[in-house]
């Protein structure tokens, strides 16, 4: 067993560090549960100044919805005399290139960081991987893989202490206002319609095939497919959607997180994702659909933008971005470990 249980409700961990009244738990899956792990969670993004939020019916779409994880076995809480100071989620996939990334993520808050709690909890989910890494075909190289920001200091040296590297950088980039917008035109023989329900297999359907072309892309689920449908930032009546007859050419799907706004006291929109398909792109449609958006989102009363790319995105998107007045803010990073096999 990976997990030594100590009680019904307490975990071992071989090398955590000797704190007094330290203890570590599955996830109940119950309703305190999932509060207690978002009010760490913002707690641990406040004090990094990830500029992130995230609610209770955020996480309950993930958990639920994500394939391969089940949060009673794939999460871990750490408290001191009975009081929440740290969690961690483990789960996995495989990318279109056979790779298979195992993932580790956690968050502490602050007064108990640099302690070796981390640490204890980042060897215990590699040990937890590992095993589910033995149950699993060796057809292609394994790497365990975390996230962190650019303001996630301590994060960041915990994993590199560990022999994690960056692989690859994303940005977050914000368009301060939503002024002077390009009136930009649709290539030829393509029409935005609105989206109804009988259209959004369609769309996810093209979102998942433009994708394919992008790194680090894994095919879609039906519980991934059903994530999107529930989440919180599925709003259609936002989207933009280029229609070539019966086809998705192409989409922009603004979300905005009023949740996210209200805590950060500003009114911003997300024109994201955004995926052409390969036939209609190079023709200006990525650029068209995000003037649309950002039009859109000033409409319900946005005064600015943001949205994500790979610094690295072969098709130029960092460039588009750039011209329609996005800049660059912050960046996260994915890092990755080789699984050896120790």
């Amino acid at each position: 067993m990976i997990l030594e249980t100590t009680s019904t409700d307490r975990l071992f961990l071989p090398d955590a560090p000797a704190i007094a009244g330290l203890n570590f738990r599955a996830f109940r899956d119950d309703d305190d549960d999932y509060a207690i792990i978002v009010d760490l969670t913002n707690a641990y993004f406040e004090a990094n100044q990830t500029g992130e939020v995230i609610t209770v019916e955020w996480l309950k779409n993930f958990y639920r919805n994500t394939s391969d994880f089940d949060p009673r076995r794939d999460v871990l809480l750490a408290e001191v005399d009975g009081r929440p100071i740290a969690c961690g989620r483990r789960w996995h996939r495989q990318l279109d290139d056979g790779t298979r990334l195992y993932l580790n993520i956690g968050c502490i808050l602050p007064d108990w960081s640099r302690r070796g709690i981390g640490r204890a909890m980042l060897h215990q989910g590699e040990t937890y991987l590992r095993e589910i890494a033995a149950t699993q075909p060796d057809t292609g190289p394994r790497y365990f893989q975390s996230f962190v920001a650019d303001t996630e200091l301590g994060a960041d040296a915990l994993l590199r202490s560990e022999g994690y590297a960056i692989k690859r950088n994303f940005y977050e980039m914000v368009r301060p206002d939503l002024e002077n917008i390009p009136d930009l035109p649709l290539p030829d023989d393509l029409e935005v319609r609105p989206a109804t329900p009988d259209h959004y297999r369609a769309i996810g359907a093209a979102l998942n095939e433009a994708f394919r072309d992008h790194w680090g892309h894994s095919e879609s689920t039906e519980q991934e497919h059903q994530r999107w449908l529930n989440s919180p930032h599925f709003q259609p009546h936002l989207w933009q959607v280029a229609w070539a007859g019966d086809e998705v050419a192409g989409v922009v799907l603004p979300y905005i997180d009023a949740e996210e706004n209200a805590h950060f006291k500003r009114l911003r929109g997300w024109p994201d994702p955004i995926c052409v398909r390969r036939p209609w792109r190079k023709q200006g449609l990525a650029s068209a659909l995000i003037a649309r958006s950002l039009r859109t989102l000033k409409e319900h009363g946005m005064t600015e933008a943001a949205l994500g790319v790979d610094t690295e995105n072969l098709s130029g998107a960092l460039r588009v971005y750039e011209r329609l007045g996005f800049r660059a803010v912050k960046r996260f990073s994915s890092y990755w470990k080789p699984m050896s096999d120790e």
